[in-house]
């Protein structure tokens, strides 16, 4: 079934008011039809089950038939601090963490970040990656667009993660996968998590130090050298299983 976002300024008691790019998607890509269902969330964590009603050419009513609480989404909330890659593999990380259930991902510019983003490409490149996170929470079920921040400096980013419960920072020097396995099993469902993973090369040993400093938890992800693109998702999945198992 199909799944569509709406602001909660759309949904009225009986029905929901798409507008914008799904009313193309709707009517001109899907091809639907009136009487055909979808699901539609609140971007919160609600999820309708709606029957479409009319399609118009700017906006599409559908009547909700009734309405359910979202279960898609991790136990803890996982916040992604990711060291700018080269290329397009930024989208690609969206892509597959949110799938994953990150539910932000903070680009952060570190002293090995190759690639520079003046504030006009960084407007236009977050407003693709933005347009990734939501396809990517249609496409998993999600009941919530899980938010790209604005590009921060790696300093600002430490700060950011202040706030949370549990950073982690994966490190090819941390100590072994015991202490790995503590750790992860430690986090409590509710609690809050950042996990920092370095742009190609890695963080810088004083990164590090000064993450260490913040509070972030150095640990390992195994034996092999994973490349910035696998890294969180690699340390998401880790913990996905052990808070949903």
């Amino acid at each position: 079934m199909h799944r569509f976002f709406a602001d909660p300024s759309q949904i009225r008691e009986k029905d929901i008011i798409l507008t914008g790019t799904d009313v193309n998607h709707i009517r001109n890509v899907l091809r639907m039809r009136s009487g055909q269902e979808v699901l539609i969330s609140d971007g919160q964590g609600a999820d309708y089950r709606c029957q479409l009603n009319e399609i118009g050419e700017d906006a599409v009513t559908a009547s909700i038939m009734w309405r359910l609480d979202g279960n898609a989404e991790l136990p803890s909330r996982i916040t992604l601090f990711q060291g700018l890659p080269k290329g397009d593999k930024m989208e690609f990380i969206i892509q597959k963490c949110v799938e994953l259930g990150a539910v932000k991902i903070v680009p952060v510019q570190t002293r090995r970040t190759v690639v520079k983003l003046d504030a006009r490409k960084e407007q236009a490149r977050r407003k693709r990656w933005m347009g990734i996170s939501e396809s990517a929470a249609k496409q998993s079920g999600r009941g919530i667009v899980p938010e790209i921040a604005r590009v921060m400096d790696f300093f600002e980013a430490l700060e950011e993660a202040r706030h949370l419960d549990v950073c982690l920072i994966p490190y090819e020097l941390a100590r072994g996968i015991e202490h790995t396995r503590e750790v992860c099993t430690a986090i409590k469902p509710g609690q809050s998590v950042g996990i920092f993973i370095g742009p190609e090369g890695g963080f810088e040993e004083d990164e590090v130090s000064k993450a260490m400093k913040a509070g972030a938890v150095p640990v390992t992800l195994g034996k092999r050298i994973l490349r910035t693109e696998t890294a969180g998702m690699a340390l998401i999945s880790v913990l996905a299983y052990l808070l949903e198992c």
